[in-house]
């Protein structure tokens, strides 16, 4: 390929246009605890502090980075291309602790970036020339730094850091297919390739631990919530609540483990170096637990107030009780006696008829007897990132119910609607339409969820469908493909592309854009690793 430049030039620096100055960043908790602080962070002086916190917050390796590297040799790779490693001569004069550190300025990780994709680039053979890959290089730089495009998150998180610091870590069960031999291989290291993905979605199987099953996808999922991607998958193969299990017994039903999926979804929290879990459940409208599927969120939505109403009841009946023992003229016999003490009987009184469990209004009785005057019970809020919604599940995942248009026209003409089994498509259970459809609704608008997606529609649009159909989305629904398949995303600012003055938008400079972009996410699929070796092949 060849390429010309448009917004750098020849034997300048990419960045000599562009002003940079020293930033500070910082993250608070609701609490008032300092989560992050970075100062002395270079970027350039035209981004606003909230791009800034980004970059700082997440963006910018925090660790790892060696303060001396060198250049890796290799065989017709361009010397200003060549990958660099540790300079272990220069490291082992230094003391221990200035030896790695992390990225502070802006200039190296949009260097890690464009060098990584040009030096896969160059590998691959997409450039007619050395001053091809050069151009494709110093447009990519300037156009990370001048906001003109950008990449998904994962590729901020993980791209280049082999290539720039000679960052390698534990292999983590990733894939590649090998573009030589079409063979897929097992990663060796975390980094030399990277995931790049940020969307992927991943078909599973009814069983318990095999590979392509349940406790095998909870695996892959945690593969790529680790390197900041999100994924989405179909659960409408496993069996329903109550189906026959093949080596006897019952099946304990589908939410039983998308419980254990949301759990494991929440272990990766926000605020490390990558982003929360982002993850996608998708199920047929005809599934056997479609109902309490549907009403999953708003259910633990119910517990959520119990929890912060009921805590707050208890806190104050409990603290009432003890107060007006504490309180009272009586002796210290007839002051714990409800017979004898009349406030106290009133509190005790209030207390039951709030709902006060009575195991805890003799626990208080009998702590008052010690002489206790006030206790501590734990009371929630509604915060999200509260303990109350931290003891609920439902909160990891977007869900949304496939609905084909046999469904819409069975709401239509209100009629009934068959629950099937998923081992041999029996009927379980007919419900009524309408009424199922009233469910989705009513639950869409009391927690957000589920969404719907229109099956049908989507897989009369299906681009592939000689190789399979279209059964869920990546969290976001933006990718919506075949099982087990990724896609990478980029960004392009249209509002760089616009002369307010002249009220014209720069067509020519917009296709340059485009043209580097899509290089960049086809050379993002070549130097890839997947976390399975069907996505790899598929990808």
């Amino acid at each position: 390929m060849k390429f010309g430049r448009r917004f750098t030039r020849e034997g300048k620096d990419a960045f000599e246009d562009i002003r940079f100055a020293t930033w500070s960043s910082r993250l608070n908790a609701p609490d008032g605890r300092v989560l992050f602080e970075g100062n002395d962070i270079e970027a350039p002086e035209s981004w606003s502090q909230v791009a800034v916190d980004v970059l700082a917050q997440k963006y910018l390796r925090k660790a790892g980075v060696p303060t001396a590297t060198k250049p890796v040799e290799e065989a017709g790779v361009p010397v200003w291309l060549q990958r660099s490693e540790p300079d272990w001569a220069v490291l082992e004069r230094l003391p221990e602790s200035n030896r790695f550190g992390g990225e502070r300025d802006s200039r190296r990780v949009f260097r890690r970036l464009a060098g990584c994709w040009t030096y896969w680039g160059w590998k691959h053979g997409y450039f007619d020339s050395e001053s091809d890959a050069r151009i494709f290089y110093d447009e990519l730089r300037f156009m990370l730094a001048a906001q003109m495009a950008a990449p998904n998150s994962p590729q901020w998180f993980n791209t280049g850091l082999h290539w720039a610091y000679g960052i390698k870590g534990h292999a983590q069960g990733h894939f590649f297919v090998d573009p030589q031999t079409g063979v897929v291989t097992r990663s060796d290291n975390a980094y030399e390739r990277p995931q790049p993905h940020a969307c992927f979605i991943q078909s599973i199987k009814d069983d318990l631990v095999n590979e392509g099953g349940i406790m095998d996808l909870w695996e892959r999922e945690a593969r790529l919530f680790k390197y900041g991607s999100g994924t989405g998958t179909n659960f409408s193969c496993i069996r329903g609540e109550s189906e026959t299990l093949s080596g006897g017994g019952v099946s304990s039903g589908l939410m039983s483990f998308l419980k254990i999926g949301d759990r494991a979804a929440g272990a990766i929290k926000s605020g490390g170096t990558t982003r929360r879990a982002a993850k996608m459940v998708c199920l047929d409208v005809d599934h056997p637990d479609i109902e309490q599927f549907v009403n999953w969120k708003v259910v633990e939505e119910q517990k959520v107030a119990c929890l912060v109403a009921g805590s707050r009841v208890c806190e104050r009946a409990l603290n009432s009780i003890l107060k007006v023992i504490a309180e009272s003229t009586l002796d210290d016999h007839r002051r714990s006696d409800p017979r004898a003490n009349d406030d106290l009987r009133r509190a005790i009184v209030t207390a039951r008829r709030d709902g006060v469990p009575e195991t805890y209004i003799r626990k208080i009785l009998q702590f008052a007897a010690q002489g206790v005057t006030s206790v501590r019970f734990e009371t929630y809020d509604v915060d999200w990132n509260g303990a109350a919604y931290q003891t609920v599940s439902g909160q990891n995942s977007n869900n949304s119910v496939r609905v084909p248009n046999a469904f819409l026209k069975a709401v239509e003409r209100d009629e009934p609607w068959p629950l099937k089994a998923r081992v041999d498509g029996r009927v379980l259970k007919t419900i009524r339409a309408r009424d199922l459809w009233q469910q989705i609704a009513e639950a869409a608008w009391a927690s957000a969820d589920p969404g719907v997606q229109y099956d049908t529609t989507i897989n009369e649009w299906n681009t592939c469908p000689s190789d399979g159909r279209i059964n869920a989305s990546n969290p976001c629904s933006e990718y919506m493909f075949l099982d087990d398949t990724a896609c990478n995303l980029a960004s392009l600012n249209l509002m760089k592309f616009l002369d307010p003055r002249a009220a014209t938008f720069d067509v020519e400079n917009f296709r340059h854009a485009v043209r580097i972009w899509a290089t960049v996410l086809d050379v993002s699929v070549q130097m890839a690793q997947f976390p399975s070796p069907q996505i790899a092949e598929r990808s």
